[in-house]
């Protein structure tokens, strides 16, 4: 799980605290201990259950140094679905037990190995994946993308129960699977494409990984309709024999950073939306399969579609689908290496109320926009009363009367592509 917000360490007795701030060093957390017990980095709390519930509903990474069952009582009212849920871990305050019990494959088996090598233990991680067939068959690592996730459960419990499996592709990371004693592998002569993994059993549907090896590039019209976007996107892939998992990122012109139907493609896609100035594409001109003196009038680039695929793609990239138009909508796409990165992000601005300013009385609601945001800004006593949740973001202070300006500079940062909380 790509986590954007910072583990909490949670420390409830004081003599848990060095053990906390160790464990905070090593994951880049931020320990939380109880209000008559902190320090000045430190983020306090009062009320212990209610705090650990607010740090779950507001997305954050919970690391307990405490016994597992105070965790258990406290989250258990709060606990829907596993698909959303943060990383919860228990740590015992001598260090040797690291417990992950919720989210381990949304990020906690992997806080609990970064957790056991600094302090020298060794995880109990209980997920049946991990301990038996050496690897989460719902969680690809980063760079590749699993077609239906639906599927894993059918898949995992045939293998776990004995069924033959064979493994299609060049997937480094699957090796662990073949020490299954079920488990082969396809020879090499028929694995299918160097992008293309696949789990197979009989009775099953199948497991199919793609490598995310594509750009995809887009242009639009002012308020062109998401579905046509959407739609020219996916008829394009598909007619040029590739699929929808293969796209790494949908990437444009910085114009179009406030497209509707930009950002419905993405989420569509399940991939974040990035964005380029138009001298930089201005600069892909030779690369360009179509240029258009058309399209440089209107926005100072001869290519969007295509231009923003090879931007992103990086110097030594390649067209693998030349534009294509709509009545409102272009797409291309660019072969990927996996090193280059895409542009930026669009920028966000939250407006953040934090109540009478403790992070008891705070709703989770705030306090995931300020663990989400990069950029801190505000009136100085204001961000002084976050205490640890402000630690390790840009911060910009302004006085009593500085209104105008604190609104101003917070609308620039998001504007540069920063996520600001105000």
């Amino acid at each position: 799980m790509p986590m954007s917000n910072r583990p909490a360490v949670v420390a409830i007795l004081d003599g848990a605290r060095p053990l906390a701030r160790s464990i905070a060093d090593a994951v880049d957390g931020a320990v939380h201990v109880r209000s008559d017990a902190g320090s000045g980095d430190d983020v306090t709390f009062t009320e212990t259950a209610d705090h650990l519930r607010a740090l779950f509903l507001a997305g954050s990474p919970i690391i307990g140094v405490c016994a597992s069952g105070i965790l258990i009582r406290a989250l258990a009212p709060v606990l829907l679905q596993k698909q959303t849920e943060p990383p919860v871990l228990a740590v015992s305050e001598d260090g040797a037990q690291i417990v992950p019990l919720l989210g381990g494959h949304r990020g906690a088996n992997a806080l609990a190995h970064r957790i056991g090598n600094a302090l020298d233990a060794i995880p109990a991680i209980t997920t049946a994946g991990d301990t038996k067939l050496g690897l989460a068959l719902d969680a690809p690592p980063a760079g590749w993308r699993l077609d239906r996730a639906d599927h894993v459960k059918d898949v995992m419990a045939a293998i776990l129960n004995g069924a033959a499996a064979t493994v299609t592709g060049p997937a480094d990371w699957m090796a662990p699977l073949l020490d299954v004693a079920t488990v082969t592998a396809r020879r090499p002569e028929d694995a299918k494409t160097d992008s293309l993994a696949i789990i197979e059993v009989a009775g099953c549907d199948p497991l199919i990984y793609r490598r995310q090896t594509l750009m995809l590039g887009v242009g639009c019209a002012r308020g062109c309709p998401a579905d046509e976007l959407i739609g020219l996107a996916c008829r394009t892939l598909a007619e040029h024999g590739r699929a929808e998992g293969e796209v790494a990122a949908v990437v444009s012109i910085d114009l179009k950073s406030d497209e509707a139907a930009v950002h419905a493609l993405a989420r569509h896609l399940g991939v974040p939306a990035r964005f380029f100035s138009a001298e930089t594409l201005e600069a892909e001109t030779p690369r360009l399969a179509t240029p258009s003196e058309v399209v440089f009038a209107e926005v100072g680039c001869h290519g969007v579609a295509e231009g923003a695929a090879l931007s992103a793609a990086g110097p030594a990239a390649t067209l693998e689908i030349e534009k294509v138009k709509s009545a409102n909508a272009t797409v291309a796409a660019a072969t990927w290496d996996g090193t280059t990165q895409a542009g930026f992000a669009r920028g966000r601005l939250s407006l953040v109320g934090i109540g009478p300013g403790h992070s008891s009385t705070r709703s989770p609601e705030a306090s995931r926009l300020i663990a989400e945001a990069d950029t801190l800004v505000g009136y100085c006593l204001y961000i002084d009363l976050l205490g640890g949740a402000a630690a390790g973001k840009t911060i910009k202070t302004f006085p009593l009367g500085g209104e105008e300006d604190r609104c101003r500079f917070a609308l620039e940062e998001a504007g540069r592509g920063n996520n600001v909380a105000l």
